[in-house]
Parts: structure tokens; sequence; C-alpha cells
């Protein structure tokens, strides 16, 4: 399960790879759960018919769902992955899923532990052109004690035991899991599939694309 990414630095890059225009607070570069960053999803105008609405829009949110009905921010601690196993499922992230609330999470490289060695030592996995990673994630707005809306998100995992690259990291003998890693010509297809064919986009990113380094 990832709890640690960077998102993308390059401002530039970020928008022209997404299609996008960043928020002014776009969060931070080095992300752990609870910190703030930028998720890419479709607007809710977007099928009004209005041609000065865009197909994709960024936004600034807590990494980690926070769903309407938590009590406080805290819940993000524990809601920053959500397997596609049990996401229509769990109350967590069930309404999100229910709703088509898909997101896409930019980033330019995740951590995950690797245990070989018999310590765990944080690795570094990113594209191996170089590229940006676009993750796929479910997004919520949750109204706050103070009356603030605030946006939040979760990255998508799947099982990866036989996957060549993930299959060797994280604890002996747990699950292994790996995040839902979007190809680029696929950004728009997940955005706007309506939530009976979205499963079909929980797939293992290639092993020979991806690099990965302690």
């Amino acid at each position: 399960m990832c709890s640690h990414f960077h998102a993308i630095y390059d401002r530039a890059k970020l928008e022209k790879v997404f299609g996008v225009t960043l928020p002014l607070h776009h969060g931070v570069h080095d992300v752990w759960p609870t910190y703030l960053a930028v998720f890419v999803r479709r607007p809710l105008e977007a099928d009004v018919g209005d041609k000065a609405v865009p197909d994709r829009e960024a936004l600034t949110g807590v990494f980690g769902l926070i769903p309407a009905w938590a009590k406080d921010d805290k819940f993000a601690r524990r809601t920053y992955n959500a397997r596609s196993e049990t996401m229509a499922t769990l109350p967590s992230f069930r309404d999100a899923w229910r709703k088509g609330h898909k997101c896409i999470i930019p980033a330019e490289a995740i951590y995950e532990p690797d245990w070989r060695s018999g310590k765990a030592r944080a690795t570094r996995i990113v594209r191996s052109d170089g590229g940006a990673m676009g993750i796929a994630g479910l997004w919520s707005a949750w109204k706050s004690p103070a009356g603030d809306w605030i946006f939040s998100f979760t990255m998508l995992t799947i099982n990866a035991d036989d996957h060549p690259l993930m299959r060797n990291l994280h604890k002996p003998g747990d699950e292994k899991r790996m995040l839902v890693i979007l190809p680029e010509a696929s950004y728009d297809d997940w955005l706007t599939a309506p939530v009976t064919r979205s499963t079909a986009f929980m797939q293992q990113y290639p092993a020979d694309r991806m690099d990965a380094s302690s």
C-alpha cells in the first residue's frame, strides 16, 4: 500500500500532460497521508453542453479520502489507499465509487518498502521513460464542523503477487499490492466511463516500464 509519493514539481509539465490549469494553492511536493496535493477530475458541469467547461480540472485535496459522514479530517490517516476489490462495498469508499467520483493523481514517483534485506528500505519507483504517472483514484467532498468544504482523494490498488517488480516489495508474507497507474491514452476514458465499466481499468502497469531504486 502506498502512503508516500512525490507530486509533480514541474508546473508546466503537469499542466501539459494532464491538460489542466493548476489551482493557486496546489499542495506540497513530498506527500504523505493528510497532506495536500493535486488531483484531476472531470468537472461536474462537463456534461451540460457548455463548451466553456473544460474536460478536466485540477483541484487541491487531502491525501486520504474523507467520506461525507466522517467526524473529522483525521479519517484520512487510514484511507489513502482503496482496494479495488472492496471499494464498491466498504463504507469509506462506496459512496465515491457509486457516484462515479473518479480522479487521477499526478505523481513523478511513488515509494514502497523493500524488505528483501530483512529491513524495510524505501524504494523510489518511477516510469522508466521519465514520464508523469497518472494514478487512478476516487475523490470526495467533506464539510468540516467549521462549515468549510474540503476535497480529498484516495489511490486505488490491485493485487500484485505476480507482478515482476512489485512482488518483490512489501513485508514477507503480506499480500503484494500496487497502485493502478493509468496509460496516458486512458485518462479521459477512466474519468468518463460509467461505474459499470470502470473496473476494467484495474490493470497492472507493465514492469518493463518502471524503474526502482533504493
